[in-house]
C-alpha cells in the first residue's frame, strides 16, 4: 500500500537585503532585541539576515563554531560504534543483500522498480521511521527486447553486445553491413565519405568516465550524420573480461536515430586490429529496443524530523533505479542502503537534530536525473531551507571522506566535522561534490556533498552484468554508512545553517 503525502512542513521564507543607508536607529533597537552584536554588526555592514551567523566571522567566534562541532566527538564515536562494531554492523549491507536478491534489477518504467518501490516504503515504515511516503513522478520506459550482433566477415564471431537505453530497434529481419572503425569523432569526420551505409565502431581509449562516455551518449547521432545505419561503441571501462557495459544515450533532434550498442573493449580492439590489416568486415546486427511512453512511478522519502528547525532539512540520498543486468547493488544500491541506514542509525541512538535528516531514494536517474530534477521542480519554492543536500552514486567501498561543493565559510565548518571522523580515518574534503541528483540544488547555491570513497574498480563493473552483492563488502558499507550518519547528523544539528 503507497501513501503520496505532499509536503507542507516547509515553510517559504524570502528576507530582503537589508542595505546599510536605509537602516534606521529603530531597525537598530529591534535587532537589539533579537539578535547578538555580532548579528548587528553584520547588518550594519550590509550582509543579510540570512548570512549573519558566526560561521561568517573570523577570530573569537569562528573558534566557537569549532568548539560547537568539537563537542560532537563523543556522539559521533556512538554513531561509529553502533555502525562499525555494535549491532547494526553489516546491517546495512543485509539491507542490501535481500532487497538485491528479492526484487533483481530495475530499469526505469519496468514492474521491477515498481516492486523496489513498494518494497522500500514497506521497508522504511517497518523501520519505524518519520513520514514516510511516495511523491509522483513520470519516468520514461524503455525496453531492450531481444539482441544479437555477430561479425560474419572475415569470419564468423559473435558479439557480446548491451543495446543502449532509448536505442531504436533495428527492422525485425536486422542489419547487415560493411564496418568502419574509428578512434575518434574527429577520425569520423575526417573519413565521413567512407561512412555512408555502414555500422560505425568506435574503438575509443579509456581516459576517463567523463572524457569518454561522450562517445556512448552522442556516438548514434555523430554517426548518422555521416549516413551510418547503426553504431557500435567500446564499453566505457578501464579494464574488461569481455564484458558490455550499457548506458542511456541522447540522439540529436533532427538526426536520423539509428540503433546502437555498446560491444566489449576485446571486440572492439579485435576489429581495430583487423581493419588496421585492410580486411573488410561485415556485421549483422538484430536489435528489438522499443521507447514506449512514460510512466508514473516514485521518489521514495523517509525522514527523521528535526526536533527545532523541522521545515529546514539536510538531505540525503541514492537511486533506486538501475539497468536491466546485474542486481543494480553497487550502481545505486549501496546509496540506497547507506541512505536508508543512516536514518537507522539515528533512531536507534534515540538522535534527534534540530533540522530534518531526510533520505530521498530517487526514481530514474539512469535516464538522466529524471526523478531528482522533478523533485526539485516541486520544492524549489522552499530551497532557503535546504542546508545541505547529499548523493551517494559512485560506489560504497572504503570511505575516504567526502567531496563538498560550497563557499568558503561552509568549507571550513565541513572540514572541521570531518576531523570527527578521524577514528575510521575518512576525515578527507575534496573539491566539487559529484551527483546528477542534486547538481540542481548546487547550481543555485545549496551546498552538496558526495562520497569520496576507495572506487578505483567501480567502472569494471559499472551497467555490466557483474553489478552485484558479491561486488559489495559489508565492512566497508559500515564505515560508509557511519560516514553518511555522522555528516548529516552533525550539520542538521549545528545552531547555524551552512552559509551560502
Amino acid at each position: 500500500m503507497r501513501e503520496q503525502t505532499k509536503q507542507s512542513s516547509e515553510g517559504s521564507s524570502d528576507s530582503s537585503e537589508v542595505r546599510q543607508d536605509n537602516i534606521t536607529w529603530s531597525l537598530v533597537a529591534s535587532v537589539k532585541d533579537r539578535m547578538d552584536f555580532l548579528g548587528l554588526l553584520c547588518l550594519l555592514m550590509g550582509f543579510s539576515p540570512n548570512n549573519c551567523s558566526p560561521h561568517h566571522a573570523g577570530g573569537k567566534a569562528w573558534e566557537a563554531s569549532v568548539e560547537e562541532i568539537g563537542r560532537y566527538a563523543e556522539v559521533a564515536q556512538k554513531i561509529i560504534d553502533l555502525a562499525v562494531y555494535g549491532d547494526a554492523r553489516n546491517r546495512s549491507y543485509e539491507k542490501l543483500a535481500r532487497f538485491t536478491d528479492t526484487v533483481g534489477h530495475r530499469l526505469s518504467g519496468s514492474k521491477n522498480l515498481e516492486q523496489a518501490i513498494d518494497y522500500m516504503y514497506n521497508a522504511l515504515k517497518q523501520d519505524g521511521l518519520d513520514n514516510v511516503h511516495l511523491e509522483p513522478v513520470k519516468i520514461p520506459h524503455w525496453v531492450r527486447g531481444k539482441e544479437n550482433a555477430v561479425i560474419v566477415a572475415p569470419r564468423i564471431h559473435p558479439l557480446a553486445i548491451l543495446g543502449l537505453g532509448s536505442s531504436v530497434g533495428t527492422p525485425r529481419e536486422g542489419i547487415e553491413a560493411e564496418v568502419l572503425v574509428v578512434e575518434s569523432f574527429d577520425e569520423l569526420k575526417q573519413r565521413a565519405n567512407e561512412a555512408k551505409g555502414k555500422i560505425v565502431v568506435y574503438n575509443q581509449p579509456f581516459v576517463s568516465y567523463g572524457e569518454t562516455a561522450k562517445y556512448r551518449f552522442f556516438g548514434a547521432s555523430e554517426a548518422a550524420k555521416v549516413g551510418a545505419l547503426a553504431s557500435l561503441i567500446r564499453s566505457v571501462t578501464p579494464f574488461s573480461i569481455n564484458s558490455p557495459h550499457t548506458g542511456w544515450q541522447h540522439y540529436e533532434e533532427e538526426v536520423p536515430r539509428i540503433p546502437t550498442a555498446c560491444i566489449t573493449v576485446e571486440d572492439a580492439q579485435l576489429m581495430a586490429r583487423i581493419a588496421k590489416r585492410g580486411q573488410k568486415i561485415v556485421i549483422r546486427l538484430t536489435m528489438s529496443a522499443q521507447n514506449l511512453p512514460d510512466v508514473d512511478s516514485f521518489n521514495t522519502v523517509a525522514e527523521i524530523i528535526g526536533s527545532k528547525y523541522p521545515e529546514q532539512v539536510v538531505l540525503i540520498s541514492g537511486h533506486l533505479d538501475s539497468w536491466d543486468v546485474g542486481q543494480g547493488a553497487m550502481d545505486d544500491g549501496g546509496g540506497v542502503a547507506i541512505s536508508w541506514e543512516a536514518l537507522s542509525l539515528l533512531k536507534d541512538l534515540g538522535l534527534r537534530p534540530k533540522r530534518t535528516v531526510r533520505a530521498v531514494l530517487w526514481s530514474a536517474e539512469e535516464p538522466g536525473g529524471v526523478g531528482a530534477h522533478q523533485y526539485y521542480k516541486r520544492h524549489k519554492a522552499n530551497i532557503s531551507n535546504f542546508d545541505l543536500v547529499m548523493e551517494s552514486d559512485l560506489g560504497t567501498f572504503r570511505p575516504q571522506g567526502i567531496q563538498f561543493s560550497g563557499k568558503a565559510q561552509a568549507r571550513r565548518i565541513m572540514g572541521e566535522v570531518m576531523k570527527l571522523l578521524k577514528p575510521i580515518n575518512a576525515t578527507k574534503l575534496e573539491e566539487s561534490a559529484e551527483g546528477t541528483d542534486i547538481e540542481m540544488w548546487m547550481d543555485r547555491g545549496v551546498p552538496g556533498a558526495s562520497l569520496l570513497n576507495d572506487n578505483s574498480k567501480y567502472f569494471w563493473f559499472h551497467h555490466t552484468h557483474g553489478d552485484t552483492i558479491t561486488v559489495q563488502d559489508p565492512e566497508e558499507m559500515n564505515l560508509c554508512s557511519a560516514v553518511w550518519a555522522v555528516v548529516s547528523y552533525v550539520i542538521a544539528d549545528l545552531e547555524e545553517m551552512l552559509p551560502r
